[in-house]
């Protein structure tokens, strides 16, 4: 079998938006030919490459927590917390589990991720 991961998709109400929010999260540029409809966040070299993420604009918008999410590990934790939340992100839950440590956010259209201490 040759298949291989493209990208990560994220439906969403306003796709420049997430992508803008997500690219200064990851630490990522917005594609060029993002458009209301569809936006891209560029990979890169280093710290900041990784999977292709996607935006596609959707009519519905979001009423339940997600099946998937993305999981962000950072060393500097608390700096992070702080970052994130200034971006727009908004705090949902914290967990600690023996040695693990990690924080459940919401995007700034409601899309569940962790910031894992590492």
């Amino acid at each position: 079998m040759s298949n291989s991961l493209y990208a990560v998709t994220l439906d969403c109400s306003d796709a420049p938006a997430l992508a803008r929010f997500w690219a200064a999260v990851l630490g990522r540029e917005v594609a060029e030919n993002a458009t209301a409809e569809h936006a891209a966040l560029v990979t890169g070299d280093g710290a900041a490459s990784g999977p292709r993420i996607i935006f596609n604009k959707v009519p519905e918008p979001k009423v339940v927590k997600n099946r998937v999410h993305l999981d962000i590990v950072s060393d500097t934790f608390e700096a992070e917390t702080e970052r994130l939340l200034s971006l727009g992100a908004q705090k949902l839950n914290e967990v600690e589990a023996g040695q693990s440590r990690w924080t459940t956010f919401a995007d700034v259209e409601g899309n569940e991720f962790d910031l894992i201490a590492g």
